[in-house]
């Protein structure tokens, strides 16, 4: 308890929290095969407003509803949401590998001073994502005082009509939300707010092009296409899968991918997937790695194989992020990410469960494995 309470202090000393007071976009950025990718939703689970019943199984099967706020910060000064310091805030739960991606890039891009940050609890009550003080959330949210995101939801649009999901970007002077999508909000995230930081950190002057270099979009864009379907909501497909079959057609090609990964890292043997240089498609598989062997191997029935007993190089691939706390290639932003929150993501995913596949059996949470993240040697470290 003592060593999270510290985890909890060094996280928060990268928050910010607003005074009382306080589109456009440049469409090369995402390409065609982004656009439709992400129309299956990159979000967390959220309760449905009343008037709505959503399905998240359809005859066994996992489905995962679209994102519904797509709208993006620009640095055209002329844009609807333009960039600016401490106009936006981003509203997560450290439980969801969706909302953990938008505040990795946050972190790595040392936006903390830029954009304020609003953590909501590491797991969902009976009306959604809450503001408990628990975890290190916050009590309340800053801006209005409210204790659900859903009231968040409703303050943007009265009459919505779906799920109240983290994350969110929300655009403090005209109390609107603008996205909700979070393989959209980390691409604003890369570029659109330079402006901000110092030249070092600008996608500009990162070497190997930055986190979305444009000579690698191409193989990214592909990359992250089969990584979504398989493996970062393959677990889910796996986890909530109401029938045996749906099970069945789902874990094969998840640790397929999860081998096909690991000859991409062997291949190459350099660091990252792209070789040398941290991108995108890193920040994206890692937050589904970094709950793998604590949560869904158990939790979500993933267990034709572990991370850390049998892929060595995705194992090192992912302690060499996750223990990095001061290299200059990621400033500890995986780090302070998952450290003060890995140890519950079994139990959220246990809760879960037993609400999306509507089990009226017992919450039971694992309790293993006994260390949650292998050491990482010295010669091994980035």
């Amino acid at each position: 308890m003592v060593l999270r309470a510290k985890r909890f202090a060094s996280f928060y000393l990268t928050l910010r929290i607003p005074s009382s007071s306080l589109s456009s976009h440049r469409a090369s950025i995402f390409s065609r095969r982004e656009l439709f990718v992400q129309s299956v939703n990159h979000r967390c689970f959220g309760n449905m407003s009343q008037t709505t019943k959503i399905e998240y199984q359809k005859d066994g099967h996992f489905t995962r509803p679209a994102s519904t706020f797509r709208n993006f910060v620009s640095a055209d000064p002329n844009s609807q949401f333009p960039a600016e310091k401490g106009r936006y805030a981003l509203y997560i739960s450290p439980g969801c590998p969706w909302a953990h991606r938008t505040i990795i890039v946050r972190a790595l891009k040392r936006l903390e001073d830029v954009i304020d940050l609003y953590i909501l609890s590491s797991s969902m009550g009976d009306k959604g994502w809450v503001f408990d003080g628990t975890n290190g959330s916050l009590p309340k949210d800053p801006l209005y005082g409210f204790t659900y995101l859903r009231e968040l939801y409703f303050k943007a649009n009265p009459d919505f009509n779906g799920r109240f999901t983290v994350p969110v970007l929300w655009d403090k002077k005209t109390g609107t939300m603008v996205n909700n999508e979070s393989s959209e909000i980390i691409r604003m995230l890369y570029s659109e707010f330079d402006a901000f930081i110092p030249e070092k950190y600008r996608e500009v002057n990162k070497p190997g092009g930055g986190l979305y270099p444009e000579h690698l979009r191409k193989e990214i864009d592909e990359l992250n296409e089969w990584v979504y379907d398989t493996v970062n909501n393959g677990v889910y497909k796996c986890g909530f899968a109401g029938k045996q079959e749906s099970y069945d057609e789902n874990v094969y090609p998840l640790f397929k991918s999860l081998d096909r990964l690991e000859g991409i890292l062997a291949g190459h043997g350099k660091p990252f997937l792209f070789g040398d240089h941290l991108t995108e498609a890193d920040v994206r598989l890692y937050t589904t790695i970094a709950r793998f062997d604590v949560a869904y191997y158990t939790v979500f029935l993933c267990n034709l194989k572990s991370i850390r007993h049998d892929y060595p190089h995705l194992h090192l691939w992912f302690r060499r992020l996750y223990w990095d706390e001061g290299n200059e290639t990621t400033g500890g932003a995986f780090h302070s990410t998952t450290a003060p929150w890995i140890g519950l993501y079994a139990s959220g995913y246990s809760n879960a469960k037993v609400k999306v596949t509507k089990s009226q059996a017992a919450v039971i949470v694992p309790r293993g494995p006994a260390v949650l993240v292998e050491p990482l040697a010295e010669s091994e470290k980035l």
